[in-house]
C-alpha cells in the first residue's frame, strides 16, 4: 500500500494567485491519491505547530515574511512559490516557483498594441519588497510599448490601504484624468484594474471606448463581475501548482531537484469587454480588421478581405503594414492560432478538429503556423497548459 504523504500547504487563501496554485495543486493530489493536506484558511492557524506536526513535506507562499521566518532550520522537504522576491533568499536551497513578469507584460502590452491603440498607461503599486512584481512588470510593459513607437503614462499613487479608499481613488482618478484617450492601460493585477474601473467611472471615462483595461490573474469570479468584464493575463497559476507538488513529491521520495529556480511562463490572455476595442482611425483597415476577427476561423482568405473596403490591395497592405506592424494575412493567421490556443487549453476536441475551427485546411499547415508563433506544436501546447 503506498505510503500517506503528510503535505502542509501554508499559503493566503484570500488571493487570487494562491488561490490558482493551490487549484493546481489539488489536480496533482486527485491524480497522486496519497497525500494527506494541512491547510488552514485562517491567517493565524494557517502555519502548523511545527515542533509538534509530523510532517513530510512543506508548499509555502515566501511572499509573507512570518512565513518565511517560521521555516528558517526546518529539515522536511519545502518547496517555496511567490511573485518572484518577497521575502525568499536568492541562495536559500530551497526550490522556488515563480511567475514570468517579462512574459506577462509582455502579453499586455501587445494584447493592447493589436487592438490599435496609440497611447498607453501602466497603473501599478508603490514599491515594497513583496510586489517587485508590480515594478518588473511596469518596466517590461513601457519598453514594449516603447520599442513600438509610443509613449506610456505610468502610476503608482501613495502606499494606501484599501480601506482608506477615497484617498486611494481620488489620486488614481486625477492620474487618469489627464490621460489623453483613448488609451490601453495595463494594471499589475485584477484588483488594481478594478480600481481603474472604479475610476473611470467616477470620472466619466468610457470603458474600453476611452480606456481599455487589461489586469493580471484572470481572478475569473471578480472578472465577470467587474463592470465591464475584466480582461486579464492569465498566469499559469494552476501550472505553477501542479509542477510544484510534483517537485514535492520527487523530494519527500528523496531526490534531489534539478535546479532551485522555476520560471513559470503564463499561459496567455483571456479577452473580455474591457478590451473590447478597435482604435484605428483609419476607416478602411478598421472595416478590414474587424470583418478578419469575426469571419478568419471561417477560412477566410484575402480576396474575401478586399471584397470588404474601397481600396487596392496594395493600398491596404500599406496601411496594414504601418498601423498594425503585419500583413492581412499575417493578421489573419494571428487570430486563427488565437483561437486555436483557446481551444486546446479548454477543450478536450482532437487537433485536427482545433484545425478545422480554427479556419486551417490542414493540420499539417496549422502545425506549422502555429510553431512559428508560439515556438512549440498544437500538442506540446495542450500538453504545457494541461499539467
Amino acid at each position: 500500500m503506498p505510503k500517506i504523504r503528510h503535505v502542509a500547504l501554508i499559503c493566503n487563501v484570500s488571493r487570487p494567485y494562491d488561490r490558482r496554485i493551490i487549484a493546481g495543486i489539488a489536480r496533482y493530489v486527485r491524480e497522486v491519491g496519497t497525500w494527506s493536506l494541512y491547510a488552514e484558511e485562517d491567517p493565524v492557524q494557517k502555519l502548523p505547530d511545527l515542533p509538534t506536526w509530523h510532517g513530510d513535506g512543506i508548499i509555502a507562499d515566501f511572499d509573507d515574511k512570518k512565513v518565511a521566518a517560521a521555516l528558517k532550520g526546518v529539515k522536511i522537504p519545502i518547496v517555496g512559490i511567490g511573485g518572484g522576491r518577497g521575502w525568499y533568499e536568492p541562495d536559500s536551497e530551497i526550490p522556488y516557483f515563480h511567475t514570468d513578469n517579462t512574459s506577462i507584460a509582455s502579453l499586455a502590452a501587445r494584447h493592447l498594441l493589436d487592438r490599435g491603440l496609440s497611447r498607453f498607461a501602466y497603473c501599478g503599486y508603490s514599491p515594497t519588497r513583496v510586489n517587485v512584481w508590480s515594478s518588473e512588470r511596469g518596466r517590461v510593459f513601457k519598453q514594449t510599448v516603447e520599442e513600438a513607437g509610443f509613449s506610456c503614462s505610468m502610476y503608482t499613487g501613495r502606499r494606501a490601504v484599501a480601506r482608506r479608499w477615497a484617498d486611494l481613488q481620488r489620486g488614481l482618478s486625477e492620474w487618469l484624468a489627464l490621460l489623453e484617450r483613448p488609451v490601453g492601460l495595463m494594471a499589475c493585477n485584477d484588483a488594481r484594474a478594478r480600481h481603474v474601473l472604479e475610476a473611470c467611472r467616477t470620472i466619466g471615462a468610457r470603458v474600453p471606448d476611452d480606456v481599455a483595461v487589461v489586469g493580471v490573474d484572470n481572478d475569473e469570479i471578480m472578472c465577470e463581475l467587474s463592470r465591464p468584464s475584466l480582461t486579464s493575463v492569465e498566469q499559469g497559476t494552476i501550472r505553477m501548482g501542479y509542477e510544484a507538488a510534483a517537485l514535492l513529491d520527487k523530494l519527500m521520495a528523496g531526490r534531489k531537484p534539478r535546479k532551485r529556480k522555476y520560471l513559470v511562463e503564463p499561459d496567455g490572455v483571456v479577452a473580455r469587454q474591457s478590451t473590447d476595442i478597435l482604435a484605428v482611425e483609419d476607416p478602411q483597415v478598421r472595416r478590414a480588421i474587424r470583418f478578419i476577427r469575426e469571419h478568419a476561423c471561417e477560412g477566410i482568405r484575402l480576396r474575401d478581405v478586399l471584397a470588404q473596403v474601397d481600396v487596392s490591395c496594395s493600398t491596404l497592405a500599406k496601411r496594414f503594414r504601418t498601423i498594425l506592424g503585419r500583413t492581412i494575412h499575417g493578421e489573419i493567421q494571428r487570430v486563427q492560432v488565437e483561437r486555436a490556443k483557446h481551444l486546446l487549453g479548454t477543450t478536450g476536441l482532437p487537433i485536427r478538429e482545433v484545425a478545422r475551427k480554427a479556419g486551417f485546411n490542414y493540420l499539417q499547415y496549422m502545425t506549422t503556423v502555429f510553431r512559428q508563433a508560439t515556438g512549440c506544436t498544437p500538442a506540446q501546447y495542450r500538453k504545457r497548459i494541461a499539467s
